[in-house]
C-alpha cells in the first residue's frame, strides 16, 4: 500500500501527463509554412480571469520578462489605442540583435493583434483571443504566431526554437498571472 501511495505522489510531483490529456494547460502546434516562415498555434488555459492576462499582455515595458530569450524594449509609444514597439532580440540562434518593429492593438472582440512594421523580419503576426471560462474565473487563450526572420536559417531550425521559446513563454505567463491573482487576493489591497 505504501509503494502505491509513493507512486501516486511521484506522478503528481513530476507532473505526469498521462492522467488526462484534456487537463493540460497548453496545446501547442508548430509547423513550417510552404510559402516560408513558421506558424505556431496554441490553446492555453490560464487559471486566472481574462483581465489579468490582458494586463500582462499589454504591459509592454515588461514584455522581456515574459521570455527567457534576451530582449530589450528600445522604444514604446502608445497612441490612438495602438502600441508601437521597437524590440531588440538577442537570440542564441542568430549572431547579434534582431530588430522587431511592431504595432499592437486591442480588437473589439477582446483579442490582441500584433503586426510587423519593420526590422529584421520578413513576416511577424501574433494574435491572442482571450475568452472567460468557468464563470470568468479562468481564461481560455487562443494564440497564433506567424514569424519569418530575414536571415538565412532553415525554417525547420526556427520552428524548433519557436516551440521551445513558446513553451517557456506560456509557463512564465502562467506563473506571472498566478502571482498577480495571488497579490490581488491579499487583504488590504485595493481592487
Amino acid at each position: 500500500m505504501l509503494w502505491r501511495a509513493m507512486i501516486v505522489m511521484g506522478c503528481l510531483l513530476l507532473g505526469w501527463s498521462g492522467w488526462s490529456r484534456a487537463a493540460e494547460p497548453v496545446v501547442l502546434e508548430v509547423r513550417t509554412e510552404p510559402t516560408g516562415g513558421v506558424r505556431a498555434t496554441a490553446t492555453i488555459l490560464f487559471p486566472v480571469e481574462p483581465a489579468i492576462i490582458q494586463r500582462i499582455l499589454t504591459d509592454y515595458a515588461h514584455w522581456p520578462d515574459l521570455f527567457e530569450v534576451r530582449m530589450r524594449m528600445a522604444e514604446i509609444r502608445e497612441q490612438d489605442g495602438k502600441a508601437f514597439t521597437d524590440i531588440r532580440i538577442d537570440h542564441a540562434l542568430f549572431s547579434g540583435e534582431r530588430r522587431l518593429l511592431s504595432e499592437t492593438r486591442t480588437l473589439p472582440t477582446g483579442g490582441l493583434l500584433t503586426e510587423l512594421k519593420g526590422g529584421d523580419f520578413k513576416q511577424y503576426r501574433r494574435f491572442w483571443k482571450l475568452s472567460p471560462v468557468d464563470g470568468g474565473a479562468h481564461t481560455k487563450a487562443e494564440f497564433e504566431l506567424l514569424v519569418e526572420v530575414d536571415w538565412s536559417m532553415p525554417d525547420w531550425m526556427v520552428a524548433l526554437a519557436v516551440r521551445r521559446d513558446l513553451e517557456t513563454h506560456f509557463r512564465i505567463m502562467r506563473e506571472k498571472a498566478l502571482a498577480q491573482a495571488q497579490q490581488e487576493l491579499q487583504p488590504g489591497r485595493a481592487q
